[in-house]
């Protein structure tokens, strides 16, 4: 299994080969690698060489190392999707060929706040709806869901199952068509964790997002956190001449 030399650096060539391996079965998801002692020798690379790899694979997610236990291969996402495609979490749970569910935890009516009338455009006497939800796939919580809304847009018969871009468009006639997203990488939730079963080490991805309308008008802000082992987000990037 020792790698081959060639003209990149020795980290990158250890990097290249652990993916391998682990595409080829040799290491399987949630299976703990040999020490750095014995997977360094059986690479011919020395211990820092691999610690600088093993490293930058933790960060993408490929491995996780657990302190006084060892390093472990992660689990492959089950949802993958592009960040500049606009999916509901119900249609990206089914379009991964599962059973999406609704944990339902709290609503509230508040009075906007100051980042509310600025995201908004709203009045100050306008009522803001909040909330907070778990949605499930297979029955297994995978992310969780806070959502604002005017309540003015939010119909009096609405079921906390539903999609809210579904709700939106069928039954209130906003269709969002954009959103503005800023992603925030994080690490363990004292909150929100444990409400999705994550072990210390899992991190989360925050999504914060504004949905627009065709008529650019703000109609939906949510605050998503979603398990990193669970989801993957890519974005197809174009230069610009």
């Amino acid at each position: 299994m020792s790698i081959k030399l060639d003209n990149r650096p020795l980290y990158l060539q250890v990097i290249d080969q652990i993916r391998l391996d682990i595409e080829n079965g040799v290491y399987k998801e949630k299976e703990k690698l040999p020490s750095e002692f014995l997977l360094a020798k059986q690479l011919g690379v020395s211990r820092a060489t691999l610690r600088e790899a093993l490293r930058i694979l933790e960060e993408e997610n490929v491995i996780i190392r657990r302190h006084g236990v060892g390093t472990f291969v992660n689990a492959k996402p089950l949802f993958n999707s592009g960040i500049e495609q606009i999916s509901s979490i119900t249609d990206m749970i089914i379009q991964a060929g599962m059973s999406p569910g609704t944990i339902f935890l709290s609503r509230t009516v508040k009075e906007p706040t100051d980042n509310d009338i600025k995201g908004f455009g709203c009045q100050e006497t306008e009522e803001i709806t909040k909330i907070e939800r778990v949605r499930t796939a297979n029955a297994e919580p995978v992310v969780y869901c806070i959502d604002k809304i005017l309540s003015k847009n939010l119909p009096a018969n609405y079921s906390h199952e539903e999609s809210l871009f579904d709700l939106l468009e069928k039954k209130a006639g906003r269709k969002i068509t954009y959103a503005v997203t800023y992603i925030e990488p994080i690490g363990y939730h004292d909150t929100i964790s444990p409400i999705l079963n994550c072990d210390p080490e899992t991190a989360l991805l925050l999504l914060k997002q504004m949905h627009y309308d065709e008529n650019d008008e703000p109609i939906l802000f949510s605050q998503n956190y979603f398990r990193a082992d669970k989801f993957s987000f890519h974005v197809v990037r174009k230069r610009v001449l």
